[in-house]
């Protein structure tokens, strides 16, 4: 009977194995061959506009790349664009959800148009955003500042880091807004009933209540949003173009110029393994501070 059994799980596992073999067969050659080919070019001298350059490199390019000071810009960049990106949609989204979860006329209405946003491809929203938000001269925001007897502001030349946060802010607020509203929907409201009547405030019930019970969702959103916005790309291409100078070149651009523009192959792909690695040293930590927070 336990032999039966034991062949019955064994033939099941088989054709349970070779059902999922092929997709991920496909999955694994998805990954690991644009994986391998960027690592193996990493280490060659390829530069389309030098072809009797070629062979083995070393770590030429690393090293080119680690000294240059274009590289530091754009992690320090690419630092501050998350950092900032992070904050504004976390906080923000994690009041709108509390407005959003009060009962008040039109509140599906508001719903809806405060989650739209998301929905937007990133470059339609930055094309939006630069030529009719923050354009000097006919911009939304222009024509604000001139009712009020202000000069109009140059975005893109005065504050561009600035603009860039404001675009990819604008854009993955509805995000975060979505999952924290959705975790608003699980709060006990016999807690919240309850510590109105022991004279809790609107304040006390929101860092007591309501934060508390948001924690999981925060940290869900924070290394959603942190793994795709490290490779923030179209926003920074529409708008600015990586300037003035380096001021808005993260990493994820610099690897495009070194690509496309300079036509270095070679050390484009030892940009790409750099940003390989720091995505994944990120994701480490985030899924370990994810992980922390669901075992609470």
């Amino acid at each position: 009977m336990n032999k039966a059994r034991t062949s019955g799980r064994t033939v099941g596992g088989l054709r349970t194995l070779s059902l999922q073999a092929p997709a991920v067969t496909l999955l694994l050659l998805w990954m690991i061959v644009p994986l391998a080919m960027t690592v193996w070019f990493s280490f060659q001298r390829y530069n389309l506009l030098m072809p009797d350059m070629t062979g083995f490199a070393g770590v030429e390019n690393y090293e080119y790349l680690l000294t240059d000071p274009a590289l530091w810009s754009a992690m320090g960049t690419t630092l501050l664009l998350v950092g900032w990106v992070l904050v504004i949609t976390v906080v923000g989204g994690t009041l709108l959800a509390v407005l959003f979860q009060q009962d008040f006329m039109g509140r599906g209405v508001a719903r809806v148009l405060a989650i739209s946003p998301f929905f937007v491809m990133p470059t339609v929203s930055a094309l939006v955003w630069k030529n009719m938000m923050m354009h000097p001269a006919n911009g939304v925001l222009a024509w604000v500042a001139e009712s009020l007897g202000l000069p109009a502001l140059d975005w893109f030349s005065s504050l561009p880091l600035t603009s860039v946060i404001i675009i990819v802010a604008w854009q993955w607020l509805p995000f975060a807004l979505l999952i924290l509203l959705t975790a608003m929907q699980s709060l006990d409201d016999g807690k919240v009933e309850a510590a109105r009547m022991d004279g809790a405030g609107p304040i006390a019930v929101f860092f007591y209540i309501t934060l508390p019970h948001l924690k999981r969702a925060i940290s869900v959103v924070i290394m959603i949003e942190m793994i795709f916005l490290l490779t923030i790309f179209a926003e920074i291409f529409v708008t600015t173009s990586g300037g003035p100078g380096l001021a808005t070149t993260n990493l994820a651009y610099l690897i495009y110029i070194r690509a496309l523009l300079d036509f270095d192959v070679g050390t484009a792909s030892a940009g790409g393994v750099i940003a390989i690695i720091l995505a994944n040293i990120v994701a480490i930590f985030l899924v370990r501070m994810v992980a922390k927070n669901l075992e609470q």
